[in-house]
């Protein structure tokens, strides 16, 4: 998740971009950089790191001009580094773009410009783009840029401009958010309305599958094949800081909506065309090491081990190898059996928590390979790591992790089916079918969120009381941990996470008269030994929230005081689903209780000390 800007108008171009890339710098913080067009040419700055550095540079040796483009980036192809930010330039340095998204077939598109003689300076996706428009360019830029697009396969917002033609600026749209901005004599284009609130309230939202084309009196807009379009001016009336947030009251809010995106991109070009396999050219695990492979250890912290104790059950149901899993800060002391025949594998979202890096280095110290899930491409659990996959959740704002944790547990998903194709231990037919089914998770947490009200009203309720418990059996109790993780961080209720089966080994004593337990029953394998646990603590006056799925609703009601039904998918697959209305309950239970939701007292975002 990348943002971009762009400008054309009779107002120094560089102050413009600069400040809109402040704005959507929340998007990624890897590099920056901008172009322009100035009386020596198209000209470009960029440089690896924060916008600060850009801006550093740029006070020494300004760019000026009054048409440019602008990017700030979340780096996914090719490490950070100033080669790899935007924007990029073909050879001749005439055309410049500026993208947000994957290009899926990149290195297709790259080997047939190499056989053409083109020569490349970056390892990006992106740089195939201008290289590629600058081959289609014949006088017209316009159809140049619909012809390259035709032949991309992905996800792209894209902002175009070339030397020959400096009065024009193209932007497109394809599964990447992009607005364009309406001024008097100057238009611009951005990721996101904060970018341009400052100078235009007046906006065209572009959808899939729509371009525009910006000179500084108009815009065209059309469709990729190039009809013509109309559309509705949307007038914006909200705050900056409001709108830095899409609308939403918090960044968690946000991010929590987000996760139907997270879940498309992270497994965007990581399944193939006809889905039925798993595609990770990233690893450079060869089909002999996965077979020589013969224990797993995953090592991880806070959220990201809650994930992983799914991922321990994701591989050992698809894989069959044994997992174990270890809180990072206890892996190094435990002395753990360590071969060179073991996998470890490292979660972080950060990709810089200092205990899991500690665990990460002893790991490989003991000759094990050490595969990576992290959020942050270029990070030091991601340089360190012999094998990384990263998340494509875009960069995440608030403390408490909702759509890393869901990604991270995509990432298992395709890992453990890779895996699994590659040992043969699924059919080519189950496979499939798994991945189907995967592919329907993001409209399925769509239609989750849709009755988050439901969930309001239930966790204003909770608020009221300062203790509370999870249970669940199976993948559900590893969904309980971190549901009750969320709540407490957030919230400060305290909320403690027990296997259900369990209860009567003690857990019982603590439940009376109208405390809240939030029971989760989406294992279907489990269900009636949930149900029997269900009924244990309303027997001694619990108030139950159950967590179940779709069919289940008439019988639930017999026994629990309020339901959330998710909707149907393997069982497999259900902590992506299941996770996500206790994700809400703890935001509206803190909102209940005013505490600040994005930045929970005593907690950071990263956690670099041990």
């Amino acid at each position: 998740m990348c943002g971009i800007v762009g400008y054309i108008g009779n107002r120094e171009s560089q102050p413009i971009l600069l400040e809109g890339l402040k704005k959507l710098e929340y998007r990624g913080y890897d590099s920056a950089g901008i172009a322009v067009f100035t009386e020596q040419g198209l000209e470009i700055t960029k440089t690896v790191g924060r916008l600060a550095n850009l801006e550093g540079r740029l006070s020494d040796e300004p760019l000026r001009g009054t048409v440019g483009i602008g990017h700030t980036r979340w780096a996914t192809h090719g490490k950070p580094s100033d080669a790899n930010s935007h924007p990029h330039a073909d050879e001749s340095h005439k055309f410049s773009v500026v993208h947000n998204g994957i290009i899926e077939n990149y290195l297709e598109l790259k080997e047939e410009l190499l056989q053409q003689g083109h020569r490349f300076v970056s390892e990006t996706d992106t740089e195939v783009i201008s290289h590629l428009v600058a081959v289609e360019y014949d006088g017209d830029i316009v159809k140049a840029v619909q012809r390259a697009v035709g032949k991309m396969r992905g996800a792209f917002a894209l902002a175009v401009l070339t030397e020959y033609e400096p009065e024009r600026l193209v932007a497109v749209r394809y599964a990447s958010p992009l607005i364009i901005g309406i001024g008097d004599g100057e238009k611009f284009i951005a990721s996101d309305i904060p970018a341009i609130l400052e100078h235009t309230r007046d906006i065209y939202i572009l959808n899939d599958g729509e371009m525009a084309v910006l000179t500084r009196d108009a815009v065209e807009l059309m469709t990729i094949e190039g009809n013509f379009i109309a559309k509705d001016v949307f007038h914006v009336d909200w705050d900056l800081i409001t709108a830095e947030k899409a609308g939403f009251d918090h960044f968690m809010l946000k991010e929590i909506y987000e996760q139907p995106k997270a879940y498309r991109d992270t497994m965007r070009g990581r399944i193939s065309e006809d889905g039925r396999s798993v595609v990770l050219p990233e690893l450079n695990m060869t089909p002999e090491i996965l077979r020589g492979i013969n224990r797993v250890h995953i090592v991880a912290c806070g959220t990201a081990m809650h994930a992983g104790l799914v991922g321990k059950t994701i591989i050992e149901q698809l894989a069959r190898i044994p997992v174990e899993t270890d809180v990072a800060s206890e892996y190094r002391y435990r002395s753990p059996i360590i071969t060179p025949d073991t996998l470890v594998i490292v979660v972080s979202q950060s990709g810089e928590t200092a205990d899991t890096l500690a665990a990460l280095r002893e790991a490989q110290r003991c000759g094990a390979r050490v595969l990576a899930i992290t959020n942050v491409v270029g990070s030091s659990v991601a340089r360190e790591a012999d094998d990384v996959i990263i998340t494509l959740a875009g960069p995440e704002i608030a403390v408490a992790s909702t759509k890393a944790y869901t990604s991270q547990l995509i990432a298992f998903y395709l890992f453990g089916l890779y895996w699994a194709q590659t040992l043969g231990t699924k059919t080519a037919d189950e496979v499939a079918h798994i991945l189907a089914a995967m592919q329907s998770l993001p409209e399925q947490v769509e239609k989750i969120l849709a009755q988050a009200e439901t969930v309001k009203a239930v966790a204003e309720e909770i608020s009221k009381h300062s203790n509370l418990f999870f249970i669940g059996r199976g993948l559900d109790y590893a969904v309980a941990l971190e549901g009750s993780l969320k709540l407490k961080e957030i919230s400060y209720i305290h909320s403690e996470a027990y296997a259900a089966g369990e209860l009567k080994h003690g857990t019982l004593a603590l439940i009376e008269d109208g405390i809240p337990v939030i029971a989760l029953m989406t294992q279907e394998e489990l269900y009636e030994k949930t149900l029997s646990n269900i009924k244990e603590v309303k027997a001694r006056g619990a108030h139950v929230l159950g967590i179940i799925n779709e069919g289940h609703e008439a019988e639930a009601a017999k026994s629990v005081d309020h339901q959330f039904a998710i909707p149907r998918t393997l069982t497999l697959l259900t902590p992506a689903l299941s996770v996500v209305p206790l994700q809400l309950l703890s935001y509206y239970a803190s909102l209940a209780l005013g505490h600040d939701v994005d930045k929970p007292r005593n907690l950071a975002k990263s956690v670099t000390v041990e």
